[in-house]
């Protein structure tokens, strides 16, 4: 059964993902799912109305399919705040029809690789994106988060409250990409840096 929840997490630009994730396991850090490839389409109205008002309805496949809504951000305590709605479905492609046939269209295909590790109650999830490497911190309060960030050695000051694709956004407008999709073979052979992105390295 699907229920609304309050998502709380920030995200950090990182320049070595390994050494994050080595500092992960010597910290005692359960491995909750292992390495996974994402496909993320997320879907609008044909006039934009969901972007406009920053809401998103998101279909994911990895080792299984969710649909995903999430309303419009808002910053609390220095961490992004969302209600989140999400629940499992059995058919990436049916369900993919099924929101077409109700007028929804994709606006955005993006893919990343994911690793998700638990330490202290909060969930920190290495994210490899065409654009470079992430880690998201998600928690049930701003504090939790933020010690478990600094415990991390996570500069907190560089924290990023901006979703994947508001930055893809970013990269898309100043390096005038051609092509609307986020993904690997689209960024192939191409380096992504933190100034083109717009951010700070935290680790």
């Amino acid at each position: 059964m699907a229920i609304a929840k309050e998502e709380l997490e920030v995200k950090f630009y990182l320049s070595d993902r390994q050494a994050l994730e080595k500092r992960l396991r010597e910290m005692g850090a359960h491995l909750a799912q292992g390495r996974l490839h994402e496909i993320n389409l997320r879907f609008d109205t044909p006039n934009g109305e969901l972007s406009r008002s920053a809401q998103v309805l998101r279909l994911r496949k990895d080792a299984a399919v969710r649909l995903t809504y999430k309303g419009a951000a808002r910053e609390r305590n220095g961490v992004q705040q969302r209600t989140e709605i999400e629940l499992m479905v059995d058919d990436f492609e049916s369900c993919r029809l099924l929101l077409e046939a109700l007028g929804y269209q994709v606006c955005l295909i993006y893919e990343k690789f994911r690793t998700t590790y638990c330490l202290d109650g909060v969930q920190v999830t290495l994210d490899e994106l065409p654009y470079g490497d992430f880690v998201e911190v998600e928690g049930p309060d701003a504090n939790s988060i933020r010690l478990v960030a600094e415990r991390l050695g996570l500069c907190w000051q560089n924290r990023i409250l901006m979703s994947y694709a508001a930055l893809f956004e970013r990269v898309r407008v100043s390096l005038n990409l051609p092509f609307r999709d986020l993904t690997f073979e689209n960024f192939r052979g191409m380096n992504i840096t933190a100034n083109v992105l717009g951010v700070t390295a935290a680790d």
